[in-house]
């Protein structure tokens, strides 16, 4: 099974070379008093503290041991990233996280030794083998034209919407945890994976199209040994959809469409 490559760069990996983030400064409001105020990234890492909200304009990072409260939503404006992949790190979020159009977003990372899977690659300043990250967010992850969606390891405590976007990256929704409804629908990207996810409503992939074309390529969308509540639906997966090596989903009502024979 093809595991999704972080954007962050990785040993020799091309690919995410090319989304290397710069090193110019974050901008943050400043205050004389104790309340958390909203901070504003244009570039660079984003440090340890409590803030009110987040706003990334810019190539923004999460840093390996950094420790993040936000009071309300993290919102990565139209082409900006956020790149929040490092280990160990603990972000928690009170409201929403948010990306637009031609965003990247990438949230958590987990160590095969933690997952019993295949993981996710973590990014320390150590290299620590075994070392993941802490992402929960108490509202919703909402993705509108997205370039690129990484989300491994993660509690959302309501639901994950992924709207249209794609790109030359595979997208990998992995390891969450997920109190509502996962919706992806209408990506053009070159691969897809939603795999060993907890969900506790419905989740939902319509409209999704593959274009991974060098050899060795499964041409599918792996949907693989999720845990769905409610109902597992698919339609409209190009050119098809697989469940893996053996890998079944468990779904709580019915499986329909594409996915009918994946659990």
């Amino acid at each position: 099974m093809k595991s999704a490559i972080p954007f962050r760069v990785v040993g020799a990996l091309a690919v995410a070379g090319a989304l290397a983030f710069s090193g110019s400064p974050a901008m943050a409001a400043v205050s004389s008093s104790h309340r958390p105020m909203a901070y504003t990234c244009t570039g660079g890492e984003i440090p340890s503290g409590t803030y009110a909200s987040i706003t990334i304009k810019g190539d923004c990072s999460v840093p390996a041991g950094a420790v993040i409260k936000v009071v309300g939503n993290v919102d990565v404006r139209p082409d900006a990233s956020l790149d929040a992949q490092g280990a160990p790190s603990t972000i928690l979020v009170g409201h929403n996280v948010n990306a637009g159009s031609g965003s990247t977003l990438g949230l958590g990372c987990q160590p095969p030794s933690l997952t019993g899977n295949s993981g996710h690659v973590c990014y320390s300043d150590d290299d620590t083998p075994d070392v993941h990250s802490t992402i929960t967010v108490k509202g919703n992850v909402t993705a509108t034209g997205a370039s690129l969606v990484l989300l491994n390891g993660i509690t959302v405590k309501g639901n994950v919407t992924l709207l249209g976007g794609g790109g030359p990256i595979p997208w990998s929704i992995k390891n969450n945890t997920i109190g509502g409804n996962l919706t992806v629908i209408g990506q053009t990207t070159e691969w897809l994976g939603v795999l060993f996810n907890s969900i506790g409503r419905n989740a939902t992939l319509v409209h999704i199209t593959l274009t991974e074309t060098h050899p060795g390529a499964s041409g599918a969308v792996y949907v693989v040994r999720n845990e769905v509540g409610r109902n597992l639906i698919c339609t409209g997966l190009t050119p098809g959809v697989s469940g893996g090596s053996g890998g079944v989903n468990v779904v709580g009502r019915h499986a329909i469409g594409q996915c009918a024979d994946l659990v």
